[in-house]
C-alpha cells in the first residue's frame, strides 16, 4: 500500500458557545516532526496528542493548528462597563488637561470599544469535558489527512510503478543490439590490426577478442536490473510504508543502469540508457513523497 506524505485534514467541534477549528497538514520529512501551533491544547495533554499523531501518521513534517472563536449562533459578547468607564474618564482627563474639547462623540466611543478588555470574551479555558470534544476533533482531522494521503498515494503508486515497468521493458530493447554490438567490437579490432599490418596468431587473437568482449558483457547488469524492477513493484504491494525502501531500490537500479552505460560501447544502447536514467530520476523524486 502506498501513502503520500503530503496531506491536509480539517474538522470542527462545538462546546458551550465556542467553535474549535482543527487543521492538520503534512509535508515530506525523514522523521516524524510534529509542531503544535496552538495555545488551546493544555500542556499536560501535549504528549498525548503528539503520541497519537506519531502513531497514526508515522512520518513527515506535521503542523497542527487549532483556533477558537465565539460561535456566531450564540449570544453576542458583553461590554465590560467598568473598564469602558475607566478608559472614558482617562480620555476626558487627558483632553481637559490639554485644553481640548472633552466631548466624546460617536467616533471616540467606537475607538473606546476597541480598547483591550472592553469586550468581555470570557476566559478560553479548556475543561475536561471540552477537551474530550477537542480531542475527538483532532482524531477526525487526522483521519481526514490519512484519507488525503491514500488518494495521493494511489496516484504516486501508478506513476512510479509505470516508470519502473518502462525501465524493465527497455532492457528488452537493449538486447536487440547485443549481437550487433559484439560484431562491431570484433570488426573494429580486426580493422585496427589490418591497419597496422600485423599478422598475429589467430587462435591467440580470438582468445583476446573473447576476453575483451567478456569485459563488456552486460548480461549480469540486465538480470539484476530486471530483478530490482520486480522487487520495486513487490515492495509497493507488500510493505505498509515502503517509501524509504523504494528509495534504496532505486539507488540499486541506478547502479546497474550506470554500469550498463559504461560498458555499452554502442550508440543506440546509450540512448536507451539515457531514457532509463531520465525515468529513474523521476522515480527518485516521487519516492521522496511516499510514506
Amino acid at each position: 500500500m502506498v501513502l503520500s506524505m503530503t496531506g491536509y485534514g480539517k474538522s470542527e467541534a462545538f462546546f458551550d458557545n465556542r467553535k474549535y477549528t482543527v487543521e492538520i497538514r503534512s509535508l515530506n520529512g525523514k522523521t516524524c516532526d510534529i509542531s503544535l501551533k496552538t495555545s488551546v491544547i493544555p500542556r499536560e495533554k501535549e504528549f498525548e496528542v503528539r503520541k497519537y499523531i506519531a502513531e497514526k501518521l508515522v512520518r513527515g513534517n506535521i503542523d497542527l493548528f487549532i483556533t477558537s472563536e465565539i460561535d456566531s449562533g450564540c449570544e453576542c459578547r458583553k461590554i465590560n462597563e467598568a473598564v469602558l468607564k475607566s478608559y472614558s474618564n482617562q480620555v476626558k482627563s487627558i483632553f481637559s488637561s490639554q485644553a481640548l474639547s472633552p466631548d466624546v462623540n460617536a467616533y471616540m466611543a467606537a475607538s473606546l470599544l476597541r480598547m483591550p478588555d472592553v469586550l468581555d470574551v470570557g476566559k478560553d479555558e479548556v475543561s475536561p469535558e471540552c477537551w474530550d470534544v477537542i480531542y475527538e476533533a483532532i482524531r477526525q482531522a487526522v483521519d481526514a489527512l490519512i484519507a488525503f494521503r491514500m488518494k495521493e498515494g494511489a496516484v504516486l503508486r501508478e506513476d512510479v510503478g509505470h516508470r519502473a515497468e518502462l525501465i524493465s521493458s527497455w532492457v528488452d530493447e537493449i538486447e536487440k543490439y547485443e549481437k550487433e554490438r559484439i560484431d562491431a567490437v570484433r570488426e573494429r579490432i580486426l580493422a585496427r590490426m589490418a591497419e597496422l599490418k600485423l599478422e598475429p596468431d589467430l587462435n591467440r587473437l580470438e582468445q583476446e577478442i573473447i576476453f575483451y568482449i567478456e569485459k563488456l558483457d552486460i548480461n549480469e547488469e540486465k538480470v539484476r536490473l530486471r530483478q530490482h524492477c520486480r522487487y520495486f513493484a513487490q515492495t509497493m504491494e507488500s510493505e505498509a510504508y515502503p517509501g524509504k525502501k523504494l528509495g534504496f531500490i532505486a539507488q540499486e537500479m541506478g547502479r546497474e543502469i550506470n554500469t550498463t552505460g559504461s560498458k555499452a560501447n554502442h550508440a543506440e544502447i546509450q540512448k536507451w540508457v539515457v531514457r532509463m536514467k531520465d525515468e529513474l530520476e523521476k522515480i527518485k523524486e516521487q519516492s521522496l513523497n511516499i510514506l
